[in-house]
This record gives structure tokens, sequence and C-alpha cells, in this order.
């Protein structure tokens, strides 16, 4: 990365385990002895000791947090800040505590197999391009849905599946969250988006999936196992 900017990253992690099916938080779960959560920050900062740590969780699970950090001595530095009714408000609520100067990228908790590469690709890219979103490819055939129960097949390679982190120039993410909420703000690149700025697409890596159902949570174990 490039040491002359402030690097800052909001993790944002409010899940709370339903579709899991778990009654732990999905950022919480442990994975071969250390909390989802806890290996996301660690990326972070192990490709960069010097990046700023926002991490945003539902005020009601802080001082969950707080004791498994205590429990893992989990000691990487971080600013904890409580999230909002919506993703977008929770980022809202990191901005305040984050620097209008650099880049700010923002990544989802409960995905912590995101590389290094791509860590390091987002931000240097964003230097340049202000708004960047990692992305893979379609590998499956994809049917759009019509009207009269009619579907038929789209071309895929039109299309790209979006991963974090996203990152950003701090002063364009920054002016996009004064923007009014709207339910079209999917991610944090369809806020910068609104705004009138085009987004730069860089490769993802495939093992950067976000933790969401058990099937994800078995792909986990496996991907571990295998590091």
């Amino acid at each position: 990365m490039n040491d002359k900017l402030i690097k800052q990253i909001i993790i944002v992690a409010g899940g709370n385990g339903s579709r899991m099916k778990s009654d732990i938080p999905k950022q919480f779960i442990v994975l071969k002895g250390l909390p989802v959560l806890m290996r996301t920050i660690n990326v972070f900062y192990k490709t960069d000791p010097e990046i700023d740590i926002i991490l945003v969780l539902p005020h009601d699970q802080m001082n969950v947090w707080k004791g498994l950090c205590t429990k893992y001595k989990f000691s990487v530095p971080h600013v904890l800040v409580a999230g909002g009714n919506t993703r977008f408000q929770s980022v809202k609520n990191a901005l305040a505590e984050a620097t209008s100067d650099g880049l700010i990228g923002v990544h989802d908790g409960v995905r912590p197999f995101v590389s290094p590469e791509v860590i390091c690709n987002c931000y240097d890219t964003a230097i340049e391009k202000k708004a960047v979103v990692p992305v893979i490819d379609v590998v499956e055939t994809l049917r759009r849905l019509a009207p009269f129960n009619r579907n038929h097949t789209v071309p895929r390679s039109e299309f790209k599946l979006v991963q974090t982190p996203q990152v950003f120039d701090a002063v364009l993410l920054h002016e996009a969250y004064e923007q009014p909420y709207s339910s079209r703000f999917t991610d944090d690149a369809s806020v910068v988006e609104a705004t009138g700025m085009s987004i730069t697409l860089v490769p993802g890596n495939r093992n950067n999936i976000k933790l969401t159902t058990p099937i994800d949570l078995k792909i986990a174990e496996t991907l571990i196992r295998n590091d």
C-alpha cells in the first residue's frame, strides 16, 4: 500500500445468526479456536498494521465483543461504534469516527478470507480511481424472471459478483453518506454511485465468501484446514 496516505477500514458486523440457524451471532462463531470477526480484523491488521480499524456492532452486542476480546486476549487496536437500524446508518455512524483524509474501506465482518493481495489492490487502485469494488466472475448460468411467469437466460459475462472491501476516497465517501437513505442502497458502492461517481472494478478472490448460512460455515472450515 501507499504509506503516504491515511488508510481506514470500517468493518460492519450486524448479523444475529438467524440464517446461520445459530443462537450465536455469526460474527462470533468460533472457527478453529478464534471468532470469525477476530479473523476478519486480523487480515487487515496483518496486511497493514498502520491501518485505522473502526468496528461497527449492534449496541446489544458490544459487551459480548468486549468479553470475547478479554477471553481470547485480542489486542488489535480498533474503535468500537454502535450500529444503526440499517447498514447505511451503521456506516454513517462509523464515518463520524473516521477522518476525511486518505482512503476509507468498508468490509463485511463475516468475510474472514479476503486476501491481502485484494486488500492492497483495492486501496492502491483507489488512490487514482476514488471508488473501487472487488468482484469475481459468475460461473453459473443466470436466468432473468419476467412477467407472466416467463424467464430467460442472460449472458453471465455481463454480470459480476460483488465483494468487499469497497474502498473510496475519504472525502467522497463522507459526502455520499450525506444523502438521504434510499432502499436502492444495497452496498457502499451504490451509495457512492448515486452521487454520479463511477465505480472501478478490480479482481476479488473466490475464497472471500460471506458467511451467511450453515453451508458457508462448512466451506469456511475447509478453507481453514487447507490454509
